[in-house]
């Protein structure tokens, strides 16, 4: 039988010039990130298969690669469900890894806890461009700290990664708290049960417009009185006035609730906080706007939420909240917890469409010898490259291939930019 070499679908294999970028990347995120205090760490991409369903990951406990229990635990024929064969899944995301990492050792770390997490995570979902089955993400969070200081440090982070990855492209980052929404749903006397739903509706404004989103919610039964009331408050946030600051949209939206009594007045206020203090300190130039339509799937949020769109490619290539509630499920006791998540994946297409090229990359040699060379020159060659690489050059060694021309030209795709030749009985420079 002859083997695949093809990857498995929602897979793929990376070659040299993409890992390259990647390495760069996430050297890029990793220094930023821990310039601003945060302290990487490692879950195992295998969680127990009771937190992965545990109903916080939304739609992505359907997408769960689920693992079959080993040896004696692993009885098919005796299974009368699921659960008798499967105990384990891979994880689905870094945050709830995060949760159960930091209930398991929160004496032994410092509080507030700033952490830095980098690795795979899988989801079996439908590929698409920037979406795959296996991908990188690159998660900071903050543990142990209520106040808008949290949500503050963690968009200024990650700004400042995706400013210095991404020089030349404009980004948006978009911004809402989950107690706006649930009190623009309050104001206009729509049944709580019902909030899950509308979100859901609303979720899909960037898609189908107000007018979808507004016939959505008819049909779903809702009163044709409450959905105009409801849709005329995001049209009362629309684009700032030149000069406006982007919060008082927030504050505008904010004492109209709170005086009906739908919101307390401390969640737009902070909100507002949070915005006027990015904007006054921010390093990297963007464009902050609060987004009252923003929703994010994940049901574990419970306050403020955030996502960043970067010009020229659709969808969000960041995103997080914060999550008081999810550290309490393993330990009894809420923890205050907020995260921001960079789309690792989809930087790196993005850089891959613009034939980026990591700064640099041209520094690295290459010491071609032909083959036969003396045992005089191979020395020659290999002590002139240890010596290279003592002074921090990267070099490569390697025998001279017929077609030399083609060779050279795939170490160039490899960031190759110098060569040197070496010969039976002479160097050629």
């Amino acid at each position: 039988m002859t083997l695949k070499k093809k990857p498995v679908t929602g897979m793929k294999d990376v070659l040299p010039a993409e890992m390259q970028i990647r390495e760069y990347v996430m050297e890029k995120i990793r220094e930023t990130y821990k310039s601003f205090g945060f302290s990487q760490i490692e879950t195992p991409c295998v969680e127990h298969i009771e937190n992965l369903t545990s109903k916080q990951g939304g739609d992505n406990e359907k997408l769960i690669f689920k693992i079959l229990k080993r040896g004696d635990k692993l009885d098919v024929a005796a299974a009368q469900n699921e659960e008798d064969v499967v105990d384990g899944g891979l994880r689905y995301d870094l945050t709830l890894p995060l949760s159960r990492y930091y209930a398991n050792h929160a004496s032994e770390l410092p509080s507030p806890f700033k952490a830095l997490q980098m690795g795979s995570v899988w989801r079996a979902d439908r590929p698409q461009k920037g979406r795959f089955r296996q991908f990188v993400q690159c998660d900071i969070d903050i543990l142990g700290d209520p106040t808008p200081l949290a949500e503050i440090e963690l968009i200024l982070a990650t700004t400042t990664a995706l400013g210095r990855i991404c020089p030349e492209n404009s980004f948006t980052v978009r911004i809402n708290d989950r107690g706006i929404l649930k009190g623009m749903a309050a104001y206009c006397g729509f049944p709580e049960e019902s909030y899950d739903q509308i979100f859901i509706i609303l979720d899909k404004m960037d898609k189908i417009g107000m007018e979808g989103v507004k016939e959505e919610l008819m049909e779903a039964g809702f009163a044709g009185g409450q959905v105009e009331e409801y849709l005329g408050l995001f049209a009362g946030c629309g684009a700032e006035s030149a000069g406006e600051k982007a919060s008082e949209k927030v504050r505008q939206l904010g004492k109209t609730l709170a005086e009906a009594g739908a919101v307390e007045a401390g969640i737009p206020e902070g909100l507002a906080h949070i915005m006027d203090t990015v904007q006054d300190v921010a390093e990297t130039e963007f464009r902050l706007l609060f987004d009252p339509t923003l929703v994010r799937g994940m049901s574990y949020y419970t306050g403020t939420i955030f996502e960043v769109a970067m010009e020229g490619f659709g969808g969000s290539v960041a995103g997080g909240g914060r999550y008081d509630k999810m550290i309490g499920r393993f330990t009894g006791m809420d923890t205050p917890a907020c995260g921001f998540s960079i789309g690792f994946e989809r930087i790196v297409t993005i850089l891959l469409d613009q034939g980026f090229t990591v700064p640099g990359a041209g520094g690295k040699k290459a010491y071609l010898f032909e083959k036969g060379v003396s045992q005089e020159v191979l020395s020659q060659v290999l002590l002139e490259a240890s010596a290279e690489r003592k002074a921090g050059v990267q070099v490569l060694v390697a025998q001279m291939n017929k077609n030399k021309k083609f060779q050279k030209e795939q170490l160039m795709k490899d960031g190759y930019g110098q060569f040197r030749e070496f010969y039976r009985d002479a160097l050629k420079r």
